[in-house]
C-alpha cells in the first residue's frame, strides 16, 4: 500500500509581521514577491497565511502573487488561510474573537484579498468554540462562498481530538517536532481516520535550528508518522527556503 503523500509547504506569517525564535524584519514588498516567486520555482504547492498576519499584510501579498498568476498556475496551489484571529491596529497585536460577526466579516474580507479559498481553518480554536453555534454558522457562511474544506488549528489536544470525531472537518493544523511531540497520537489517529494534517513549527519556530538540529533529521522525525498533509516552514529567506527544499527531500 503506498505511504500518503506529505508535502513541504510555506508558512506565511513572517511576510506579514515579526515572527520566530529570532524575529527577522518583515520583508518589502519586493522581497515578500521574490520569496513567493521563489517558493513556486522550488515546487512550493501550499501556501498558509491569515488575516491577523499583520493586519491582512500577508494575505494582501499573497493574494497579488496570485493575481498576476495564470488560472492554470492558480489551481496548481493551495491556499489555506484562517479566521477567528484578528488584529488590532492601535495595540500592534492580535486578539481572537469567535462570535458569528466577527467571523463572517473576517472571511469576507480574507476572500476579497485571496480571490479563492482552498482551505479555511479556525484560528486559536478552544473546545468552547469549537462546540459554538456562532462557528457553527460560520462554516456554513463558509460553504456558501465555495469553501469545502474546512478545520481547526489547534493549540491543545482536546480541541484536537474534538475535531477528530467532528463529521464537518476534513483538515486540522497543529505543532509538532521533536521538541514538542505532544500531538504524536492525533497524527496517528488522523493516519487512520484520514483526517489531512498540516504541521507547523517543525522546528519549534526556528529554536532547534539555532541549536544545532539537522533540519533532514527534524522533517524525518515528523514525516515517520505517515500521515497526509504538509509541514509548514515558516522562512521568510529565499536561501533558508532551498535549504528546508534539500533538507525535506532528504
Amino acid at each position: 500500500m503506498n505511504k500518503p503523500r506529505i508535502q513541504l509547504g510555506l508558512g506565511l506569517i513572517g511576510i506579514g509581521k515579526p515572527w520566530g525564535h529570532v524575529p527577522r524584519p518583515v520583508p518589502s514588498d519586493a522581497e515578500a514577491r521574490a520569496l513567493l516567486t521563489g517558493a513556486v520555482e522550488l515546487d512550493i504547492r501550499y501556501f498558509d497565511t491569515a488575516p491577523s498576519y499583520g493586519d491582512g499584510v500577508s494575505e494582501a501579498r499573497l493574494g497579488a502573487f496570485l493575481r498576476s498568476l495564470t488560472p492554470a498556475e492558480r489551481d496548481r496551489l493551495t491556499i489555506a488561510t484562517k479566521m477567528g484571529e484578528h488584529w488590532d491596529a492601535t495595540r500592534g497585536e492580535p486578539f481572537a474573537d469567535h462570535s458569528y460577526d466577527a467571523l463572517r466579516r473576517s472571511l469576507d474580507a480574507s476572500l476579497g484579498r485571496l480571490g479563492r479559498i482552498d482551505i479555511l481553518q479556525l484560528h486559536k480554536a478552544t473546545p468552547a468554540a469549537l462546540a459554538s453555534d456562532d462557528v457553527a454558522r460560520s462554516w456554513e457562511h463558509a460553504r456558501s462562498l465555495g469553501v469545502e474544506r474546512l478545520g481547526p488549528s489547534v493549540s491543545d489536544l482536546q480541541s484536537a481530538r474534538i475535531a477528530l470525531d467532528d463529521g464537518r472537518y476534513s483538515v486540522m493544523q497543529l505543532p509538532f517536532s521533536q521538541a514538542n511531540p505532544t500531538f504524536a497520537p492525533v497524527l496517528d489517529q488522523a493516519r487512520e481516520s484520514g483526517m489531512w494534517i498540516a504541521v507547523n513549527r517543525p522546528f519549534a519556530m526556528g529554536s532547534m535550528v539555532h541549536s544545532g538540529v539537522d533540519k533532514a533529521a527534524a522533517f524525518r522525525f515528523i514525516l515517520a508518522r505517515g500521515f497526509a498533509g504538509v509541514v509548514l516552514t515558516g522562512t521568510t529567506s529565499l536561501d533558508h527556503l532551498r535549504e528546508n527544499v534539500a533538507a525535506f527531500g532528504a
